[in-house]
């Protein structure tokens, strides 16, 4: 079943406008600034960290927003349980991504046991996966869109330095929720290769909003 949100999305790009703890962009009013510059690009949607962020992104730009929060320092960091989820809700994200991995949550909570609850708060569900199993389980589970985010991440999941394009192909044949391809999108062209394999949308988040990782990227490059 696809869910209305996904016409929005159908063919086009959700950045990620985060930034990890440290970052000197990791700021709520800097991070809503991208937001509004993602909506000025043309983006379809952003990923977002944090409640108040959510919130915040929410009530300045005209864009779903896609909303996580990560906390924790190993194991399920992706939202990792019932009560982080329905704060995002409260928050007004549209949807909520979650870790879908078959590893234990915090709260000794299921994936179905979030999807209910965000369910039953009236807002959707995107399973950050890492492999096809893990998949095609979050869509039993009742996820609405599955994201390739955590292929790569994940032991069990394949180590590789380009967006797993396979895991979008095998995915998109075989589950009947939208996938949504993450990880590693670096190039315009990739994410163009990404629809291609059968992706609904594109997430871009480092290429696009990550000015301090993207600086060392350089700076390395041009030491000697």
């Amino acid at each position: 079943m696809t869910p209305p949100l996904a016409d929005a999305l159908d063919g086009r790009l959700i950045v990620s406008c985060q930034a990890p703890p440290g970052d000197p962009m990791r700021h709520t009013d800097t991070l809503v600034r991208m937001t509004l510059a993602a909506q000025a690009g043309g983006a379809a949607a952003v990923r977002v960290n944090d409640p108040e962020v959510v919130a915040a992104a929410v009530a300045a730009a005209d864009l779903p927003v896609i909303g996580l929060w990560k906390d924790g320092d190993s194991g399920v960091l992706i939202t990792p349980t019932v009560r982080h989820a329905l704060a995002l809700v409260d928050a007004g994200a549209a949807v909520v991504a979650a870790d879908a991995t078959a590893r234990p949550r915090p709260d000794g909570s299921t994936f179905a046991d979030l999807v209910g609850a965000v369910h039953a708060a009236g807002a959707l569900v995107m399973a950050d996966v890492s492999t096809f199993d893990e998949g095609r389980e979050a869509v039993a589970r009742g996820a609405d869109f599955v994201g390739t985010t955590l292929s790569g991440y994940v032991p069990g999941s394949p180590v590789q330095s380009a967006p797993d394009l396979d895991l979008v192909a095998g995915l998109a044949a075989a589950i009947d929720v939208p996938v949504i391809a993450e990880g590693r999108i670096a190039t315009p062209e990739q994410a163009a290769r990404a629809l291609r394999a059968g992706a609904l949308s594109v997430v871009v988040g480092t290429a696009i909003t990550a000015p301090t990782a993207l600086t060392r990227a350089f700076a390395s490059a041009l030491t000697p």
